[in-house]
């Protein structure tokens, strides 16, 4: 199985016709996705890589029975797209765009108050069950179906444990980047929950970093919920500097707050097994299987 992505998933890009989105969705429609339609303003009817394009998501969904969405407009109309694919009750909306204004994904997430819309991004890498779906802009080179769940904050560290799982056969159930933003949609704690109730996934695995408090909610949860399947984390950026962005708005802590020490910390007492490097998250997995088992 998979969680928010599979092979039932009728995807439409907002933002087709752009270079990032012709080459992406194509890529999706490659690896076997099945995507149904394009979003762009002034251009519907037309139609681009053999896909529908039209003008409103509403359009889309009534035509083509598309149940997510895939956002690559840019950063200054992505809050705008978002908030139309909400109000027209997607399921599942994806936004890939850096850079969007902070007060735009304010709006978005009021936006999705009651709403039955779950939000990945924005600045996400994208969703994969390998074999299944890709929705997104990871590559699926390495990736492999296992019993790993993955929620990741970093792009470029879930491409090397997707690459790690799959060496050690593990391989992965869904892999999930929540985005690097400090204000965005779904976070850890919500795919945890998804994870847990999905019957395939065996143990997850926590990609986190500084800034934000992500990894304190998630701590938080799993003192609480004390869940059956074990939870692996690696958190980075033990040597950062404080009060200094790291490469992007959400790794910045600030007076001695949301470092990696404390992030490690809340999460070992909430008995989440720490991975000390990148290096060792694979060993941290079949160590935390294995006593599971035993």
């Amino acid at each position: 199985m998979a969680i928010l992505v599979d092979r039932d998933t009728r995807l439409m890009v907002q933002g087709v016709t752009g270079r990032a989105g012709t080459f992406y969705t194509d890529q999706a429609i490659e690896y076997g996705t099945t995507v149904v339609a394009g979003i762009r303003p002034g251009k519907g009817g037309a139609r681009h890589l053999s896909l529908p394009v039209f003008e409103k998501v509403t359009d889309a969904m009534r035509e083509t029975g598309a149940n997510a969405s895939l956002v690559f407009v840019p950063a200054a109309a992505a809050g705008g797209a978002m908030i139309e694919a909400v109000e027209a009750g997607v399921p599942l909306v994806v936004c890939v765009t850096e850079r969007v204004p902070v007060l735009d994904i304010v709006r978005v997430r009021q936006a999705l108050q009651g709403s039955a819309t779950t939000l990945i991004g924005p600045n996400s890498q994208g969703i994969l069950s390998p074999g299944k779906c890709k929705v997104g802009v990871m590559s699926t080179a390495d990736a492999r179906p296992g019993r790993i769940g993955i929620v990741s904050r970093s792009a470029s560290l879930t491409s090397e444990i997707v690459a790690q799982t799959s060496a050690t056969g593990l391989g992965q159930s869904t892999t999930v980047g929540i985005g690097a933003d400090p204000v965005r949609g779904a976070g850890f704690v919500d795919c945890m929950r998804l994870f847990m109730d999905d019957d395939e996934t065996e143990a997850l695995v926590l990609i986190g970093e500084i800034g934000g408090n992500e990894e304190e909610m998630a701590a938080d949860y799993l003192r609480s919920e004390r869940p059956r399947k074990p939870v692996v984390a690696l958190v980075v950026g033990r040597h950062a500097p404080g009060e200094r962005r790291m490469g992007h708005a959400g790794a910045f802590t600030a007076l001695g707050q949301s470092d990696a020490a404390a992030k490690i910390e809340a999460l070992r007492e909430a008995g989440v097994y720490i991975a000390e490097d990148a290096t060792r998250v694979t060993q941290a997995v079949r160590q935390a299987l294995l006593e599971k088992a035993a």
